[in-house]
């Protein structure tokens, strides 16, 4: 008998299953809303060579939920934006040097609760099919079939990338962690951040100086956090909404901090946040950041544009910020726009393709016809 295998397209969000040459049947996937990458912790999609190494699941009801690939329950139905992995897994193995760490990565095929999502990129990283349909492929093989993933081809969707500390919120998050320090701590963290925004101090230098300077515990990082959904910009809800309308996908790349970050991102229904870690203990006492992220350097928001455009082959990428950072992101966009709503910086202003001080200025209409004017 020919030994049955699989392949997977990203282009198609199809997954085959083949004898040899002849199909034997074709399901509908979801792949990383973030596109393809191998990179541990990128909820990214591997692509390459695989194997099915472990199968797991046999028997159980279609909504049984997998926690640690242990049965945990019965899914309820209903809406659920949680990313649950259901029905069965088929874990997979990479054979290629630059996929070898999927097994670690947990990257599996797997059914998922997410249904109306299938036929279009939107898992953490996996392959997920409909519940029924991972039945169906679970009972078809082996351990040991042959798996291959596809790259992207083709080019899909379009990617806006906004700054977050005065542009999508009023604040700047580091100055408020310093207030909260006192005004002597507040003078020298805010004078470090002027003069980083404005390219006169390298800023992972920066990055370090203001760190040592606070030490934030979780507490102060929590009511930071409310700051920041307090102090959205006027106008950035509605352009948001209407960007998706478009089908523009919004991204916060930032050199502020996540966890402080993240709450306005789900007040702003932003999946996808790139900002700097930060770390706690057990008892809430600040233990580091991610020194080595890309945002804690000089061209690092480009470096992360880049990685975006590899992984997801958009057909535009716009950016939009307020500071020198942002600026350095030029290169690696179609379009650069300026915000100077909150704080005008010159060089920003001067250089910027659009500049703009108030997002009700702006509209996808007029992105789309200053992209259509530049190509």
């Amino acid at each position: 008998m020919t030994p049955v295998r699989l392949e997977i397209s990203i282009d198609r969000q199809e997954l085959t299953l083949l004898a040899g040459e002849t199909v034997l049947q074709r399901w509908p996937v979801s792949t990383a809303a973030k596109g393809v990458g191998f990179d541990e912790g990128s909820y990214r999609t591997p692509t390459g060579r695989f194997r099915i190494c472990e199968k797991i699941g046999d028997g159980v009801p279609a909504d049984t939920i997998f926690r640690g690939r242990k049965p945990h329950g019965l899914w309820k139905g209903g809406h659920d934006d949680c990313d649950l992995i259901l029905s069965r897994i088929l874990r997979l193995e990479g054979l290629d040097p630059e996929n070898r760490n999927s097994f670690d990565r947990y990257i599996y095929i797997h059914g998922t609760n997410q249904e109306e999502q299938i036929g279009a990129p939107a898992s953490c990283g996996c392959v997920r099919l409909k519940r029924r349909d991972m039945i169906d492929l679970f009972d078809r093989v082996d351990c040991g079939a042959e798996v291959v993933i596809h790259p992207p081809t083709r080019p899909r969707g379009k990617l806006i990338f906004f700054d977050c500390d005065s542009t999508l919120s009023s604040i700047e998050g580091i100055d408020e962690l310093a207030r909260a320090a006192g005004p002597e701590v507040f003078e020298q963290v805010e004078s470090l951040t002027h003069s980083a925004m404005n390219g006169e101090i390298p800023l992972d230098e920066v990055f370090r100086r203001r760190m040592e300077c606070l030490a934030p515990d979780r507490g102060l990082c929590e009511q930071v956090a409310r700051r920041y959904v307090e102090t959205l910009t006027p106008g950035s809800v509605e352009l948001l909404d209407a960007l998706r309308e478009e089908q523009w996908t919004p991204v916060i790349l930032s050199g502020g901090f996540a966890p402080l970050i993240e709450p306005l991102a789900t007040r702003l229904g932003i999946r996808h946040v790139e900002a700097v870690p930060m770390f706690h203990d057990d008892e809430g006492r600040y233990t580091g950041y991610g020194e080595d992220y890309p945002t804690t350097r000089n061209g690092g928001k480009p470096e992360i544009i880049r990685t975006w455009k590899q992984a997801c082959l958009p057909e535009r990428v716009v950016m939009i910020g307020d500071g020198i950072s942002d600026l350095e992101s030029r290169e690696a966009c179609d379009l650069f726009i300026g915000y100077g709503g909150v704080i005008e910086r010159a060089r920003v202003k001067q250089d910027a393709d659009l500049w703009i001080t108030d997002f009700r200025q702006l509209t996808p209409q007029m992105i789309e016809s200053v992209l259509g004017a530049s190509s």
